[in-house]
């Protein structure tokens, strides 16, 4: 059997036409009286509204106020539907019409008013006459003016603003207007509340008629494409009167210039409009508020960076003296269009895209339409800088709006046809949102509101109603993300279509335009870059396919890195040798994170892109932050040894695949460290470990050569003794490998048989570990031995003792400090360690006249030793407060108290520094110092090695390879000068703790 149907209340149904309170709306529909509620045309226009209820309720408010709105209503619907759908938008215009009913005949169907129309009533509401030179708020003139108050004026200025505000929105919200047109009707506005609040200006001035005063609009009231509120940008220009002296003038104008500004943003009963922003002007807030045109016009020339000019492209006439003012966008019109060849173009673009970035404030970001990702700035942005870079030669895109601008970009190919359609219809999306949040309240914001029923009005508005929320955020999302993407690769998918075979479906960049857009994103070689984009994308193969649709991106990404030029250079090389593998294109199509990481390691470091020549399929390493972890000194070990195994008596061939399992292991680490994944004491840890792990698998592969060369086996056991930097653990990318070898014949073997055979092992080892390759060799160096180069590359126990015991000197017990077991014989390494352990450790400390030939061996090697024409303040080895300062004080501190302080007892310089100041043999503070030091000194070398692939141990005096340099260690492209203030304040600093500690008697 069926229910009875269900009775539907008023209330309910109400609720169900739109309605959030269906028995509120009810009550509000009642108290209009009968005529209204038969009414189903208002019905039918209140459920329009984007927020029925609000609308209900500011319509309720009037018709108590004038009964004669719905008489109204009834004779002109189209009024009716123009002001309750501005009523569903608006609380703050419903409380302006309830209190001024009378501007209700503005709603009446008009032709959109023009800007003399708007300038001509804002005037008479002030008591200005339209028709004079400069009109005077109160009907006086400028010779009749006396300074008075301005409070009358300001509110009937409002009240008048307010009015043309509600008929431009009655017109936005009905579709009688486009987004554009709006927009410039309310950069009109604006324009002639400028003009009105100058009159009230110059009624508030005395001697207002000695000076000339233009205002020009910047920012969207410039383009005429301005919100519903926002602060007007302005820039003041005056000039004196004949025969008025000039600084008086300027004096005068800059009070009528403030007193225009009081005038707009001045809170009165009847609120204030918006703020009148001068910052744009030279100098900024520091810079005087008014200025000459010859001021200006110096300024620009001068001083003025690309932002500014940036700025420049929307300056437009709007208010006071026309003459002067079409003089001065006349004058720097000429000068914004040859910005793009300014010296310092790249820098400033690149600083100018990280402060678009910088700006959004923590926790706005997902919500900012305007500067939050895939935003209004974007699109902004990315329109300007082509504006700047391509209308120096193409007067046709010398425009002001934004679309228009991007239209015209689109009809000259500098934007590919699609993606400028995309960004035209987002760009218009965020425009009408950010329209809707402003008109709510009248108040400036651009934040996306996180309340429903406030989603839900923005939905409705924008003719979402089958699901307002849900609508309105998928399709603000879809465009915010598409901006985005469009963003990063607008700049350079058309280069592609300039170099590629492809069908000519729309215009295309000329090779002068792709040249000159190159050249401004930071390409020193554009032509070359051109070549490179050729070569990758030409063809119809689906491998040029693939790199057509990766390419934008990764040419975004290469400009972005430090060495664009090097950047596209190693990616086409690294292509050519690998596109034909099925999986490394797909891998940078499907997978950005590692796309993007490859663009930046190529970008940075020709050392990694060096590495990456000779092993392409490292690339795989680059899928996750886990592939480029340091791996475990066991997992090497057992791996070196599988491949020694595995070749047998060939030492080459094994040799050949430890070091390419070196490379690889280089490869992963310089990754990490680039990547910020490890810091400097874990590189210089991994590239020890990868070292003795190396010079273990070659000296195995060297003792089965040597053993069935002599056709026995081997008659002795060997080890490998660190020293130098691979002993402390701190190697850097550059360093040989400092070693000392030591045997000790098997029972029953003469020691000088064991002793050619050791020496044949070291000779092979370090050859094998120098062979001509494509890996980088490591050079083994047993220069720290006794006697040096003259002494035996190889000794007993027995012989190193004797030695020491008989021969050695102060500097040979400092450098045993490092001296650590890396390879071979584990037992007899420690039995060396030991052996020198009482050398090294003294038990009484070392004495007063081996710290004064420790510290006089110091200053001759710091006079010898630094290069001649070496600046010693960016020496990071030899240089003050460098590595060698750090090393030496922490060395002196083990030679003098280890002996009775174990824990000082490391072969690592930060591990004794630290230990020393926790035992109270050097404060804290100095250790903290000489660390600090000591870590900037290696970062900087290592970063060294990794960009320019070769090493040096001094910052470069070459500008770009300091930049570069700079820039791989974390500073911005105009950080190269901080990155050097950076090093020469703490090497300072550790020269100075050094001093003291190391000659403190």
């Amino acid at each position: 059997m069926n229910a009875a149907p269900r009775i539907q209340t008023t209330a309910g149904r109400l609720a169900a036409l739109g309605f959030a309170d269906g028995a509120r709306a009810e009550r509000l529909l009642d108290e209009l009286g009968p005529e209204a509620v038969g009414d189903f045309a208002l019905l039918d226009d209140l459920v329009r509204a984007a927020d029925p209820d609000l609308a209900l309720t500011s319509l309720n408010r009037l018709v108590e106020r004038d009964p004669s709105v719905l008489g109204a209503f009834r004779a002109d619907p189209g009024l009716r539907g123009r002001l309750l759908g501005v009523f569903g938008l608006s609380v703050a215009l419903g409380d302006h019409v309830v209190r001024h009913p009378e501007c209700l005949q503005l709603l009446q169907p008009v032709a959109r008013p023009t800007d003399r129309e708007m300038r001509e009533e804002l005037l008479l509401a002030v008591g200005a006459d339209p028709d004079a030179a400069e009109p005077v708020a109160g009907g006086a003139s400028l010779e009749t003016a006396e300074p008075a108050a301005a409070g009358p004026a300001t509110e009937a200025l409002r009240v008048a603003y307010r009015g043309r505000l509600l008929q431009l929105a009655g017109r936005d919200v009905t579709g009688e207007a486009t987004l554009a047109e709006t927009a410039a009707a309310l950069a009109d506005l604006a324009g002639a509340a400028l003009e009105a609040a100058l009159a009230i200006g110059r009624a508030e001035t005395a001697d207002a008629g000695n000076v000339r005063l233009a205002v020009i609009g910047m920012g969207k009231c410039g383009a005429r494409e301005l919100n519903y509120i926002s602060d007007v940008d302005v820039v003041f220009v005056a000039e004196p009167r004949d025969g008025v002296d000039e600084t008086k003038a300027l004096q005068t104008a800059t009070r009528l210039a403030q007193g225009m500004m009081r005038a707009c943003s001045t809170s009165t009963p009847e609120g204030s409009l918006w703020e009148v922003d001068a910052n744009l002007r030279p100098e900024g807030k520091m810079g005087p508020l008014v200025r000459t045109l010859e001021s200006h016009i110096a300024y620009y020339r001068r001083w003025a960076k690309t932002w500014e000019f940036q700025a420049l492209l929307k300056a437009r006439p709007v208010a006071g003296d026309q003459e002067l003012a079409r003089e001065y966008a006349s004058a720097v019109n000429e000068l914004v269009w040859q910005a793009a060849a300014r010296p310092n173009f790249v820098e400033d673009v690149q600083a100018m895209r990280r402060r678009v970035e910088a700006h959004v404030p923590a926790g706005e970001a997902d919500r900012q339409i305007k500067l939050g990702p895939g935003g209004l700035r974007d699109i902004e942005f990315a329109v300007q800088l082509l504006q700047l870079v391509h209308g120096r030669s193409d007067p046709l895109l010398r425009r002001r709006a934004t679309l228009s601008a991007l239209a015209a970009l689109s009809r000259g190919g500098y934007v590919g046809r699609d993606d400028a359609k995309a960004l035209a219809e987002a760009y218009t999306f965020l425009r009408q949102v950010e329209h809707m949040i402003q008109l709510h309240r009248l108040r400036r914001t651009h934040v996306v509101p996180s309340d429903t029923a406030d989603l839900r009005r923005i939905g409705r508005g924008l003719g979402m109603t089958t699901d307002p929320v849900g609508e309105f955020t998928t399709t603000w999302k879809r465009h915010a993300l598409e901006v985005r993407r469009l963003h990063e690769k607008l700049f350079y998918r058309p280069l592609l279509q300039a170099v590629a075979r492809l069908p000519e479906t729309e215009a295309r960049l000329s090779a002068a335009a792709a040249t000159a857009r190159l050249e401004a994103l930071g390409y020193t070689d554009p032509e070359g870059a051109l070549r490179h984009i050729a070569a990758l994308t030409s063809g119809v193969s689906r491998r040029a396919a693939i790199q057509r649709t990766l390419l934008p991106v990764m040419l975004a990404w290469f400009a972005d890195a430090p060495d664009p030029d090097a950047g596209l250079l190693g990616f086409r090389q690294v292509s050519d040798k690998l596109g034909s593998t099925p999986w490394y294109l797909r891998l940078l199509r499907d997978e950005t994170a590692v796309a993007e990481l490859l663009a930046r390691l190529l970008g940075t470091s020709r050392y990694v892109t060096g590495l990456l020549l000779h092993a392409p399929d490292a690339v795989a390493m680059l899928g996750s932050p886990a592939e480029l972890a340091v791996r475990p000194p066991a997992t090497l070990v057992a791996e070196a040894a599988a491949a020694v195994t595995r070749h047998g008596e060939n030492a080459e061939t094994a040799v050949a695949a430890v070091r390419a399992l070196r490379r690889r292991e280089l490869f992963r680490t310089a990754c990490a460290d680039l990547s910020g994944l490890i810091d400097i004491e874990e590189v210089g840890q991994a590239l020890a470990t990868l070292n003795d792990v190396t010079i273990q698998a070659a000296m195995d592969a060297a003792i089965n050569k040597v053993s069935a060369e002599r056709a026995r086996p081997f008659p002795t056991r060997m080890a490998v003794i660190a020293m130098g930097r691979l002993g402390g653990l701190e190697s850097s990318y550059a360093s040989d490998a400092d070693v000392m070898f030591v045997h000790a014949p098997l029972p029953g073997v003469p020691e000088r048989e064991a002793t050619d055979a050791a020496h044949a092992v070291a000779e092979q080892t370090r050859r094998l570990l120098s062979l001509p390759a494509p890996d980088p060799p490591l050079q083994v160096d047993a220069g720290l031995r006794p006697e040096g180069r003259q002494g035996p590359l190889v000794r007993t126990i027995a012989s190193y003792k004797a030695y020491y015991d008989r021969w050695s000197s102060h500097w040979e017990a400092q450098a045993l400090l490092r001296a650590r077991f890396c390879a071979g014989d584990a037992e007899l390494g420690r039995a060396f360690t030991d052996m020198v352990d009482p050398l090294r450790y003294p038990a009484d400390g070392i004495s007063g006249d081996a710290v004064l030939e420790i510290r006089r061996l110091k200053a001759r090697m710091e006079a010898e030793r630094l290069p001649r024409g070496a600046d010693p303040t960016l020496h990071t080895k030899l240089g003050r407060g460098g590595l060698a300062d750090v090393e030496w004080v922490a060395q002196l501190l083990q030679l003098r108290h280890a002996g009775a302080v174990p824990a000082l007892r490391t072969t690592r310089t930060l591990g004794a520094l630290r230990a020393a100041a926790a035992e109270g043999l050097l404060d804290p503070a100095d250790e903290a110092v000489l660390s600090e030091a000591w870590l900037s000194a290696s970062r900087i070398r290592d970063a060294i090695m990794l960009v320019r692939g070769r090493a040096a141990d001094s910052i470069p005096g070459v500008v770009k390879e300091r930049a570069l340099i700079a820039r791989a260690l974390g500073y911005p492209p105009d950080g190269s000068e901080d990155f050097v203030d950076d090093y020469r304040r703490v090497t300072r600093r550790a020269r100075a703790v050094a001093e003291r500690v190391f000659y403190d008697s």
